[in-house]
């Protein structure tokens, strides 16, 4: 089993009041470090909103097939609207047990947008995966869905702005004509950040059997892999025993939908993320309940010139050896991205859009 690791932790008192000393960066985000940094004493809503969404990841997942349907953006390579059975693993295999729903983030920015602006260079028809709409699920289908995803969005975003301040304060001493505050204006800019909710379907002995079959490396069935990102906003995951607490929309007298029971703890030890360290080793990392945690991408790694490194990280759910196939794993994840016009090589002089375009078809199957 990999150890579990400390990720450095810092107050959002001293992320607000830039005290957070460049020591504490390099060690969180610098080329020896794990390339995370967790953020406690967020503010008090974060709680609630993350039990609401977390809940919601559960209710998505279970709808009828027809709604979820509905929901599908295959033009968009599934990067907005709901998936499941549309990205391929590092053994070629096609993943079924990790259900998807992306949002583009652009309402942070400016509430009337749905994605980013069309530009001559990007629009929807030469870059669909970040310049279609979102795909909401109705009112009726979900009440209460999209305000409760909009909400936690912005509040991780609010975080990563502070975030991305400190890193600005780290590079603008360390690399020669680092742009002042030019990460920070990125997330705080920025209309093609993207959230995406995750539900991890309770597995079946089945899977399990073909996992502990095909695995050689641990990281075989769930795709060690890199974000593309600045840095990504990660909340804890939220374990529902779906058996117990079945996510079954009914709505509450007042048109919402009651969150669902959340476990004490991971039914299984091995449930969670890891993250492989500079020095090759796979390590877990385990996110308090009420804090946020930012890894770094490689849009940072190459805004900074190297000096942060993005973090080679994967995901596994519960086995049903140790959950009785009832355990359902939720999170979301808010990856913050510059715009596509955004330079994020300053000596090759490559934009944002030109770099992600090299990557977005690499997981999807076609």
């Amino acid at each position: 089993m990999a150890p579990i690791a400390q990720a450095v932790t810092v107050s959002l008192n001293d992320l607000t009041n830039g005290t957070v000393s460049l020591e504490a960066l390099e060690e969180a985000f610098g080329p020896d470090s794990l390339g995370i940094l967790v953020v406690k004493d967020v503010p008090a809503e974060f709680a609630e909103l993350r039990h609401r969404l977390l809940s919601y990841s559960s209710y998505l997942g279970n709808l009828p097939k027809s709604e979820l349907d509905r929901l599908e953006n295959e033009t968009a390579k599934y990067l907005t609207g709901w998936s499941l059975g549309k990205e391929t693993l590092k053994n070629g295999q096609v993943d079924n047990l990790k259900g998807s729903y992306y949002a583009n983030c652009a309402f942070y920015v400016d509430p009337s947008l749905s994605c980013a602006k069309p530009t001559e260079e990007f629009n929807p028809d030469n870059f669909p995966e970040y310049l279609s709409p979102n795909m909401w699920p109705s009112e009726s289908t979900l009440p209460g869905f999209k305000p409760t995803f909009e909400d936690l969005c912005r509040l991780i975003i609010d975080v990563a702005v502070l975030v991305a301040r400190a890193c600005d304060r780290f590079a603008e001493k360390q690399i020669a004509g680092y742009p002042a505050g030019y990460l920070e204006g990125v997330v705080k800019t920025s209309t093609t950040t993207k959230a995406r909710l995750l539900h991890y379907f309770p597995e079946d002995a089945s899977a399990d059997a073909q996992k502990e079959e095909e695995e050689g490396d641990e990281d075989d069935w769930c795709a060690t892999h890199l974000d593309h990102g600045c840095l990504t906003g990660l909340t804890s995951a939220m374990f529902v025993d779906e058996a117990a607490t079945p996510p079954v929309v009914n709505p509450s007298a007042d048109g919402s939908l009651p969150p669902l029971a959340e476990l004490p703890t991971s039914p299984d030890p091995k449930a969670g993320l890891y993250i492989k360290s500079r020095t090759g080793q796979t390590v877990q990392v385990k996110i308090p309940r009420d804090c946020i945690a930012f890894q770094t991408g490689e849009a940072l790694e190459r805004i900074t010139g190297g000096k942060f490194k993005a973090v080679p990280h994967f995901v596994r759910g519960a086995r049903a050896e140790m959950s009785a196939g009832r355990i359902a794993r939720n999170t979301l994840a808010v990856f913050t991205q510059p715009n596509l016009g955004d330079e994020v090589d300053m000596e090759q002089h490559i934009t944002f859009g030109e770099f992600a375009r090299g990557i977005v078809a690499k997981n999807t199957v076609s």
